[in-house]
């Protein structure tokens, strides 16, 4: 089991990598607020929302036509897990190469305390409240008079 500090690494790496990615295929997300929460963390290249008012296979068409892979990364709850199904679906009969596995990670990294993209700015930083070592009050420097 990771620690809090493990786990806020490893997430770190997950979003640094995803930066990376971005610079070279979009990462699509379900809706505006996800891709504020990417920005929050930095990921801000190529992040498209699909809750566009079209369909997902005319979403996936048009993605065709710029792109030849994608991260998905939508939300790990069932309503996600069931776009994702679809967008693959969709990406691949489009010619578009889906790429799901930044989003597995994050499922293993969140250990179901959270279940969508737009909790993780505040997960993170939750993570990083617990990676400062608390103080007892013995080591407590005392100001001299």
């Amino acid at each position: 089991m990771l620690t809090a500090e493990e786990r806020l690494e490893e997430l770190e790496r997950v979003f640094q990598r995803l930066e990376d990615e971005s610079e070279v295929r979009p990462i699509v997300v379900e809706g505006l607020r996800d891709v504020a929460a990417l920005g929050r963390l930095g990921i801000s290249k190529n992040v498209i929302a699909i809750n566009r008012g079209v369909s997902v296979f005319t979403f996936a068409e048009l993605l065709s036509r710029r792109w030849r892979s994608a991260i998905i990364l939508t939300d790990w709850d069932r309503r996600g897990g069931q776009l994702a199904r679809m967008l693959k679906d969709a990406l691949s009969a489009n010619g578009v190469s889906p790429i799901d596995k930044f989003r597995t990670q994050l499922v293993i990294l969140s250990k179901k305390e959270i279940k969508d993209i737009e909790s993780l700015p505040k997960f993170v930083e939750n993570l990083k409240v617990h990676r400062i070592p608390q103080l007892k009050p013995e080591t407590w420097s005392r100001r001299r008079q």
